[in-house]
């Protein structure tokens, strides 16, 4: 990893559109606001990024990991940056001289702790990060990932085998099961990992669409057991974060193909939001619509393995919001599932008669129980779903902890540190 240098020269960071799937973690991730998108790029602010890094390690493609040398006063603009569909060459010493830079060296002789100190000691104001608590590391038992097999230059072609609502007909949410399958080429996942599918055609400026990040809900041994295939959730977008009318552009392809359709995907990306594999470990799932994908992954590994008689320990805790009963996927399947295998919590913000309950409410209702697994040091807590879930979730986690009488920074700490708690919103 490069650093950026003292000097009249820069080390910018940037992020590469080639192979960006614009899953938002980066933005997300970022405590200070540096990181921007539009509906093509996203983007890092030269005058605001100070270099804390805390956005690189979960980047699902590496495409945030990038750096270019150049002269302090002519740092790459948003603006120009937005409108890249590759990166630019790295400049040459001459270019670096002429464009006022003292120091035109290479980047091995630019990099050094010196800069990045420099930039740390700005004062920033520090708002509720994502940063601050996500784990970067995977559990220390889960099982080893492969990363990056496919490229948007070398994507592979999966078979639409399946694909059917998962949501009762009628409501607003249109969320669908997609079942994608591999025939001979080799697709390894792990429950939590991701995949990038590639939606045929354009945009209105006439480039090729942009790979969209979607959550694998299905074990890593396929959908069906044996079988060389993964399963996606969908929810068909109809109207932006703010509720104004669009049409999302992979998520609707997705939505109407039917079986037999060719389909290109890159990936499989994520190498930290992964399950533990040691039979002691506790699963405490936290999810909201489609952030159910990966969770169900999880529990159908667990399912298999109790039923192989290859698991006897460990609890599940989920812990699932949704508008209604109606709206909520795979509410049959989930409420088929043994209690003792897994303890199921049900928030409905929208139930007609019926106050409003989120996730962290809960949470908070289930206090004894949930800090008695915070308590232990082989539970591993996962949450999955919109954006705006993450701050009330901590909090949550804090007041179940602090009832409990567990030191909470302590423990906010440890979850970090050991790769125990993970976020993973949108």
């Amino acid at each position: 990893m490069d650093m950026p240098v003292q000097g009249d020269t820069l080390r910018q960071h940037l992020i590469d559109p080639e192979i960006c799937i614009r899953c938002n973690t980066c933005e997300a991730t970022c405590p200070i606001g540096a990181i921007t998108h539009d509906d093509r790029n996203y983007v890092v602010k030269a005058d605001v990024c100070n270099f804390c890094m805390a956005c690189v390690p979960p980047c699902p493609t590496g495409a945030i990991d990038n750096w270019r040398s150049v002269p302090r006063t002519a740092a790459y603009p948003i603006e120009a940056q937005l409108l890249w569909d590759e990166l630019p060459a790295e400049l040459s010493r001459e270019e670096l001289a002429a464009g006022g830079s003292e120091i035109a060296a290479g980047p091995a002789e630019q990099a050094g702790p010196a800069g990045v100190l420099a930039a740390a000691e700005e004062p920033r104001v520090q708002a509720f990060s994502t940063a601050q608590y996500c784990a970067t590391l995977p559990p220390w038992s889960a099982a080893h990932p492969y990363l990056n097999l496919y490229s948007t230059k070398n994507a592979t072609m999966a078979t639409v085998t399946g694909n059917f609502r998962v949501t009762e007909a009628g409501t607003e949410s249109d969320t669908h099961h997609i079942v994608l399958d591999f025939g001979a080429m080799p697709f390894p996942v792990l429950e939590g990992q991701s995949i990038g599918i590639v939606p045929p055609g354009t945009d209105a400026a006439g480039r090729p669409h942009h790979a969209r990040q979607y959550s694998i809900a299905s074990p890593r041994n396929g959908e069906r057991p044996g079988y060389n295939n993964v399963s996606l959730t969908v929810k068909r977008v109809t109207a932006d974060h703010q509720g104004h009318p669009i049409r999302g552009v992979c998520s609707n392809y997705l939505c109407d193909l039917a079986v037999g359709a060719k389909v290109g995907v890159v990936g499989p990306f994520g190498a930290s939001f992964l399950m533990p594999n040691h039979p002691r470990s506790h699963i405490v799932m936290i999810c909201t619509g489609t952030g159910s994908a990966p969770m169900r992954a999880m529990t159908e590994w667990r399912r298999r393995l109790r039923a192989g008689g290859k698991f006897e320990g460990g609890k599940l805790m989920l812990f699932f919001g949704a508008r209604t009963p109606q709206e909520l996927p795979y509410f049959g399947p989930l409420m088929n599932l043994p209690r003792d295998f897994i303890d199921v919590n049900l928030a409905f913000s929208r139930e007609p008669g019926q106050p409003r309950r989120y996730v962290q409410d809960l949470m908070r209702g289930r206090a004894p129980d949930l800090g008695e697994l915070l308590a232990s040091p082989d539970t591993f807590v996962y949450v999955c779903g919109l954006k705006s879930m993450e701050e009330g979730v901590i909090l949550a986690l804090r007041d179940v902890a602090e009832q409990r009488g567990i030191d909470w920074p302590s423990l906010a700490g440890a979850l970090k540190r050991e790769g125990r708690l993970h976020l993973e919103t949108y």
